[in-house]
């Protein structure tokens, strides 16, 4: 099918059994790898797609075929994932209509890679020759275009058929997915689609599969309510006995009860929370108790309690980079990995704080590094919330900080090559 475009493009579909179409869709196609100018091209979705795959370099003669996970992996991905519990759902809702259709349901996580697959018995043969099997590769960075990739890239649903698979050895097949969200904060966890020859390409296959994406997301939402509620049930006659500040939330810190303040959607919480004592950044000082399904949380609000007030950042031995902190209930110290040193290293020079792309250059040389600076930082932070900011990174106001460095200037991080580093030990050795 062909439709006319903007600026007398003509947008062409593979849908259907349309001849014409699909030779014109091979002419798009040709033209988009050999750089020739064309009135012809894909739908939008799909020339979005093709430029994407033309970036990344995948060459469209490949094999599909693509380094499969250990079986142990998938099954820790499996377990690691909602869309496990949602697998009845999926199968009464997709895999027998999948079956009926000489089509195959086809389940993925985040990064494309499939973890469950069902439906007929033929198809599930015939998708071992392009590698689609439990464990294999499906983002769009390894397999070109295709639903679960595109999906995944576009973070919509999509069906993608024949020829508009940048891969000539999928063009005899038909797929449609959708991506599925966790409806408690919007995030991805995972893929649905419906993958057959292209024989079977049905046009309301997309809809079916989106339907059944926005159902999965419904039944995990229907499933939190009722595990706050249980929580609820069990937090409201500790709250009604406890003075003071106090709040009941889920493992991800959703809120089930809350006493004596006002009430917040989600507490931020640690990834590594344990019962005790606790310095919540939200908060201040906390005791954290553990009930069925989650956490009752006091703050303790009494005013000598607070966040530490003093870092020494120890880099006086390389195998034994270390970070104190000093506060109201003591000293406590957090080993370093040598990155992580560098970064606080970066932080002591700079005290009124640095961008990503600040920190960037410090440690890399590099300004476009953001992306690793930020999950860096992230980590860190799961550490050192108590006394780093952000926006600018830096340590919080108040905040006293020492550096312990090695006796002798040029041994400090003697393996770092971070310019912000390298630097002080030229500076030192200067002085």
């Amino acid at each position: 099918m062909a439709e006319k475009g903007s600026a007398g493009v003509v947008r062409v579909t593979g849908e259907g059994a349309d001849r014409g179409a699909t030779r014109l869709l091979h002419r798009a196609r040709e033209a988009r790898l050999t750089g020739e100018r064309t009135r012809v091209a894909p739908r939008a979705e799909i020339d979005a797609s093709w430029n994407r795959v033309v970036r990344s370099g995948i060459d469209p003669e490949q094999s599909p075929e693509s380094e499969l996970l250990e079986a142990d992996e998938i099954e820790h991905r499996r377990r690691s994932t909602a869309l496990g519990e949602l697998m009845p759902l999926l199968r009464s809702g997709l895999a027998s209509i999948a079956d009926a259709a000489q089509q195959i349901m086809v389940v993925t996580d985040t990064e494309g890679r499939v973890l469950w697959r069902q439906g007929n018995t033929g198809v599930l043969r015939r998708a071992h020759d392009i590698c689609l099997e439990e464990g294999a590769a499906w983002a769009e960075a390894a397999t070109g275009t295709n639903a679960i990739g595109t999906a995944l890239a576009a973070r919509a649903p999509i069906q993608v058929h024949s020829a508009e698979h940048f891969i000539r050895a999928l063009h005899g097949w038909t797929c449609a997915a959708a991506p599925v969200r966790d409806p408690r904060d919007g995030r991805l966890i995972g893929v649905v689609d419906i993958s057959g020859p292209a024989s079977t390409f049905h046009p309301a296959t997309l809809a079916l599969v989106d339907s059944v994406a926005r159902l999965a997301e419904g039944e995990i939402r229907n499933r939190h309510l009722a595990e706050i509620e249980r929580l609820r049930a069990v937090a409201a006659p500790i709250l009604c006995r406890i003075g003071g500040r106090a709040l009941a939330v889920d493992t991800h810190g959703r809120l089930a009860a809350v006493t004596g303040m006002p009430p917040v959607d989600r507490l931020p919480l640690p990834k590594s929370l344990r019962p005790g004592r606790v310095w919540l950044p939200s908060l201040g000082m906390c005791r954290v108790e553990p009930l069925p399904g989650g956490w009752l949380v006091q703050v303790s609000d009494g005013g000598a309690e607070g966040p530490p007030r003093r870092v020494v950042l120890d880099l006086s031995r390389p195998r034994g980079l270390a970070v104190h902190l000093t506060g109201p209930l003591g000293t406590s110290t957090q080993r370093l990995s040598p990155r992580h040193a560098e970064l606080l290293f970066a932080l002591s020079v700079h005290r009124e704080g640095r961008t990503a792309s600040e920190l960037a250059r410090d440690i890399f040389g590099d300004a476009t590094r953001t992306v690793t600076v930020r999950a860096e930082i992230s980590r860190l932070r799961r550490h050192l919330a108590p006394v780093l900011a952000h926006r600018p990174y830096r340590f919080g106001d108040g905040v006293e900080v020492e550096v312990v460095h090695p006796e002798h200037p040029g041994d400090l991080l003697p393996h770092s090559k971070a310019p912000v580093v390298t630097g002080a030990r030229g500076r030192a050795g200067a002085g």
